[in-house]
């Protein structure tokens, strides 16, 4: 039983109880504080370790500061010219390969976590390397394993040293820290070829051995595992030609070992040399465990983990004609990892320029043609540290949390693991400010901003980003609606579920989930207000008719071609850029969060709360119709003011005319969903073979400039679409049958050309060509991308009769 498992049947036991006791209402609400209570801990522990280091292939942390760091590199030292390194991170407890074909071989990691004892347990991996096809006989592969204590003064140590050229068996070593308690960690001596050398330097460097190299390294510097090696390598190098010229210097191989110098440090760097195909493992124990974890169970594990996997994804992920052969199933199941694989942890300051606050400018005409650097009041500096658990849109491109993509990330992973969810979104909501900003972009720490050049680094405390956490909150509630229907229904799904682990266990047990809410809402609110209040729309200057003076909105952080706020960077806005624009895309996500926030307000009982909402809600609707709709142009636009001060409808069709229908604000019934299908549906505006264009065929600025969203298919904006032609299938209504048509068109669409490409490149894309389907910018795009795996699992409405059900995707 898996330590989920196991803690799982604690928590059901205490359901169960509750259930049937005839206790008190204090009792009863006594029992539940103590059941939500070790849920939080359950879901602290199982979550605990992980390969949570998303800027590698293979890192494993746990999800506390300043603790015990891991990586994995790998080389061909086949010759001089080819010294290249890669690294490799699996997805949480399961089995991934890397088709390395740069250095001609196949890695696969094995990550598994072993239950039993506090401080988060222990774990396990398997590294295993394969020589692909069209590698040489005798390939000689050098791999490196590096650990390292980030808390000052937590030393780690090798139990024994071996001789003079290194171990002929396992590496041990242990350690202490205040958060991991004491532990040691093996590295098995494996199995494997290799390679040789008649070199005299044979007798300091022995290529049969494991060596170690022991470093004490500056705490900024830990995370640089690559320049440390690479730093090791140089000194080695200069010791050879000092001893034998650089006309005499060993093989490769040879030339780039490590000499073992293992002592007590902060930091270690681990080296095997192997000919051909191998494996080691490397192995974890907490002291609190009680045994030491064994390669016997990292193997069971790994079939446990595997064969469960397997399983549970057709049960979560049911796929539905016409896409239920393997390959399918094999294209969803590698969405699904790569996107759980791209779940980590960072801990760091970051980059704050708060010269703006709390004024929140850009309230003069020509605003974004000024800088704080003209202003003189530029006023950079480090905030924190702080620490986030989130996912990534892309492991090599974008290591770090963005606030708009991780709505879209969680949607799919809720279906998975719903508390994983909530962990993460509760991790988000830690980060608010007292003023309720959360910064849209999260570069936490040194090893974070290595990856982001300097001008995008800085975060401003006036620039918001759209909120699609609430997308990720209304399926809960809508998951929590579903299942709270009545206890005695929950107290049977408990029984069913006991030793299946942690997964919906906020489902199995509604009072942790409506605590949960309660706890998170005011930090919701907080953040409602805080759009409300900074990126207001100015309606009373112009004197716009509207049937309210206080819904309409404007995203600060403009530029002549951009609006990166909105998270639609280069998609066509009004020019020149104008204080009094008002944007329709930003009043609909503020428009989803009334709506969200009334069910949440009305679960956790605060019906004035609700009222509040409500009325704003209904006044959005009414601006929407008021301050964007174009009668002439047949659908909603963005808005700004002539050069008469007036008010002035400003129509790029694209994404943005959709917005209102894609954030679910029309109803079945309402009188401008009909042109807004027609341009949806229409080939020559936004359908194509591929998905919904980003920008119309027609207009001037289709493809134009930097492109990025001026064409491309983006998957995130297509999946909103489908879920709102999916509902509207299913309900009686003037369009029924064209949501239908569009929706079983626009389906297949695009699972055919996400599957296409993947099955052609390897990759899921950031974007796709509407015209070829290709994939296009950042390959390795398994974040919001993956959201083709809930596609495939959507309803088949192919035929004339109702089939599925209206699900919860939005």
């Amino acid at each position: 039983m898996t330590l989920r498992s196991q803690l799982t049947a604690l928590l059901s036991f205490l359901f169960l109880s509750l259930l049937t006791t005839s206790a008190s209402v204090s009792a009863l609400e006594e029992g539940e504080a103590v059941l939500n209570s070790e849920l939080s801990r359950a879901n602290n522990q199982s979550l605990f370790w992980g390969p949570y280091r998303p800027n590698l292939y293979f890192g494993v942390r746990p999800r506390v500061p300043k603790s015990l760091i891991t990586a994995l590199l790998w080389a061909k030292v086949d010759n001089y010219g080819q010294v290249q390194n890669s690294m490799l991170r699996p997805d949480l407890g399961g089995v991934q390969t890397i088709h390395d074909a740069g250095n001609n071989i196949d890695i696969t990691t094995s990550f598994v976590k072993i239950p039993g004892g506090g401080n988060g347990g222990s774990w396990a991996a398997r590294i295993k390397g394969e020589p692909r096809d069209d590698a040489p006989p005798d390939l000689k592969t050098t791999v490196v394993f590096y650990l390292a204590s980030e808390q000052w003064g937590e030393l780690v140590e090798v139990a024994d040293n071996g001789d003079d050229t290194g171990f002929d068996g396992d590496v041990i070593f242990k350690g202490q820290s205040s958060a991991l308690g004491d532990y040691k960690l093996v590295v098995t001596k494996g199995t494997g070829a290799h390679p040789a050398s008649s070199h005299p330097i044979s007798a300091k460097r022995d290529l049969d051995k494991t060596t170690v190299q022991s470093l004490n390294v500056p705490e900024d510097r830990l995370w640089m595992a690559n320049q440390l090696l690479f730093g090791q390598f140089r000194e080695g190098i200069n010791e050879i030609i000092q001893d034998y010229g650089s006309e005499n210097a060993p093989p490769p191989w040879q030339t780039y070992q490590l000499v073992n110098k293992p002592e007590v440090a902060n930091a270690h760097i681990v080296q095997k040399n192997f000919e051909g195909p191998f494996e080691f493992d490397i192995l974890f124990s907490s002291d609190s465990a009680g045994k030491d974890v064994t390669s016997e169970d990292l193997t069971r594990e790994i079939k446990l983990t595997t064969e469960s996997f397997n399983e549970r994804f057709s049960d979560v992920f049911a796929l539905q004609a016409p896409f239920k052969d393997e390959k399918y199933r094999k294209f969803g199941k590698s969405m699904l990892s790569n996107l759980a694989g791209g779940i980590g942890y960072f801990y760091g300051q970051h980059v704050v320029d708060r010269s703006y606050a709390p004024e929140y400018e850009e309230e003069n005409e020509g605003f974004w043609e000024e800088t704080a650097e003209a202003r003189g009041r530029k006023q950079e500096q480090l905030e924190g540290p702080y620490e986030l658990f989130t996912s990534i849109p892309s492991r090599p491109f974008f290591p770090r949390g963005f606030l708009w993509d991780e709505g879209f990330h969680l949607l799919p992973v809720a279906d998975w693991d719903l508390e994983l969810t909530l962990e993460i979104v509760k991790s988000w909501y830690n980060l608010i400010d007292e003023d309720g900003w959360i910064a849209r972009e999260q570069i936490l720490g040194d090893e974070a901003r290595s990856k982001v050049p300097p001008e995008f680094q800085v975060q401003y405390p006036h620039y918001a980003n759209p909120p699609t956490l609430y997308l990720v909150l209304d399926t809960f509630l809508e998951k929590l609606r579903q299942t709270n229907g009545s206890l005695p229904a929950a107290k049977e799904r408990v029984s069913q579920d006991i030793g299946t682990g942690l997964e919906n266990a906020y489902l199995d047990n509604p009072s942790a989930g409506i605590e949960y809410l309660r706890n998170l809402y005011p930090l919701l609110r907080r953040q409602f207000l805080w759009f409300k209040r900074t990126q207001f729309g100015d309606i009373k200057t112009y004197d716009r008719e509207a049937f309210s003076q206080r819904e309409a909105y404007r995203w600060r952080g403009r530029s002549i071609q951009h609006v990166l706020t909105s998270g639609l960077d280069d998609y066509p806005r009004a020019q020149p850029p104008h204080p009094g624009e008002l944007h329709v895309d930003l009043i609909s996500w503020v428009g989803l969060m009334a709506k969200t926030l009334i069910k949440i307000a009305d679960a956790v009982d605060l019906p004035e709360d609700a009222h509040e909402y409500t009325g704003v809600l209904h006044a959005i609707e009414r601006n929407l119709v008021d301050l964007h709709w174009s009668e002439k142009d047949g659908c909603f636009c963005d808005a700004t003011i002539d050069a008469f001060e007036e008010h002035e409808l400003v129509c790029h069709k694209g994404y943005i005319s959709l917005f209102p229908f894609l954030v679910g604000l029309l109803k079945p019934d309402d009188p401008h969903l009909g042109k807004t299908l027609d341009l949806l549906g229409d080939e020559d505006e936004l359908f194509s073979p591929h998905g919904i264009r980003s920008l119309s065929k027609k207009s001037e600025f289709y493809g134009t400039a930097e492109n990025y969203w001026r064409s491309p298919v983006w998957i995130n904006i297509n999946y909103l679409a489908l879920t709102q032609l999916h509902d509207l299938a299913l309900q009686e209504g003037p369009y029924k049958a064209k949501a239908r048509d569009l929706y079983t068109r626009l389906r297949k669409n695009l699972i055919d050309t996400v599957y296409n490409s993947w099955e052609e490149t390897g990759f899921a894309w950031e974007q796709y060509n509407p015209e070829t389907g290709q994939g296009q910018r950042t390959q390795h795009f398994t974040g919001w991308t993956s959201l083709v795996v809930k596609i495939l699992a959507m309803d088949d409405l192919s035929t004339s009769s109702d089939k599925g059900h209206a699900r919860d995707e939005l």
